[in-house]
Order: structure tokens, then sequence, then C-alpha cells
């Protein structure tokens, strides 16, 4: 079973996605910053940042290292240790990574040291393609638990097999039965 709660989209025109995920990792706020906010942690667990300028304005270009996307664009957002936002071109537009401090068990008594993270990525595309970000998202926050575990992806051994399984349940999920099991 997965660590990583069922993602949540909501669409409008038609073709405007906007991706929604909640995650409690067990982690340190400045630990998860680095994951999400530098070259050295994207690349554990998402993509290479050939050039991540950490600033309001900055460029950003992005390579998927399972792939062969690469997007370039502008960080959006950008409050240290609480919120990077890169804004790129098709396929990703827009990735927000929102980070709190964490609330262990549902938000009752906070778990020292932990972290929510709070997920958005707004794009257009059609169906097939809100599926395919679906599951790649929550395929890669799967390897980011990892990635703050210590182990890091080897993208040599990366397939596509764990993604293809999980867009599965994304599309089944859509019909009326049967819902998600991860």
């Amino acid at each position: 079973m997965s660590r990583i709660p069922q993602g949540r989209c909501e669409t409008h025109d038609g073709d405007l996605h906007h991706l929604r995920y909640v995650i409690d990792l067990p982690h340190p706020m400045a630990r998860v910053w680095r994951a999400v906010a530098t070259p050295e942690g994207l690349r554990e667990w998402l993509c290479a940042a050939d050039r991540l300028e950490p600033r309001l304005g900055g460029a950003v270009t992005l390579r998927w290292l399972n792939g062969d996307t690469v997007v370039s664009g502008r960080v959006t957002a950008w409050d240290v240790e609480y919120v990077a936002e890169y804004t790129v071109g098709p396929p990703h537009g827009r990735i927000r990574f929102h980070l709190e401090p964490g609330g262990g068990d549902g938000g009752q008594t906070v778990l020292r040291g932990s972290t929510v993270l709070r997920f958005t990525n707004e794009f257009r595309g059609t169906r097939e393609e809100k599926l395919d970000m679906l599951a790649g998202w929550h395929d890669h926050f799967e390897r980011l638990a990892e990635a703050l575990e210590g182990r890091p992806t080897d993208w040599l051994e990366w397939t596509a097999e764990r993604w293809q399984h999980l867009r599965d349940l994304y599309a089944r999920d859509e019909a009326p039965w049967p819902k998600w099991e991860p």
C-alpha cells in the first residue's frame, strides 16, 4: 500500500486541471525544503534542475531523468522554507510546493519535526494527460518519501511499471466502481 494519499483533481473550462496532494512527511521542514527547492534535492526524487535561481522571478529549467521532458520558466513564488513555485512550459505548467509544520494525527497534535507538503499542479491538457500527471506525481512523491529516508532514486533503474499501476488506479477511480485501492 502506498504511503502517499491519493491526489485529487479539479478541472475547469474543460482542460484546465488543478492537481492537489496533501502529504504528511515525518521529516523536518528544512529537510523537505532542501528536497523541493534545491538542485541536489530535486535530483534525488524528481528531476535535474539544470538551472534554478532561488528567488522570485529567477530562471528555472527542469529535466526529467525518467524520460525526455525538459521545461523552462520562472520561479513564480519563493518564500524560503515555506513556498517554492515554478511556472514552466507544457506539459507541467505551474508546480507549487507549500510546506507547513506537521500535524501528526490529523492536526490534533504536532509531531515534532514533521512537515505537511501541500502540492498543487495547474496545467492545460486532455483527460489522458491528467491521468498521466496524477500517476506521475504520485510516483514521484513515493520517491520523495524514499529520498527523505536516505534512499534517493537510482534513475538508471527506473521503469514505468509502478507508474502504469498508479495510472490504472487513477483511471479506475474515475469510474463508478471499483474505487481506489493502492
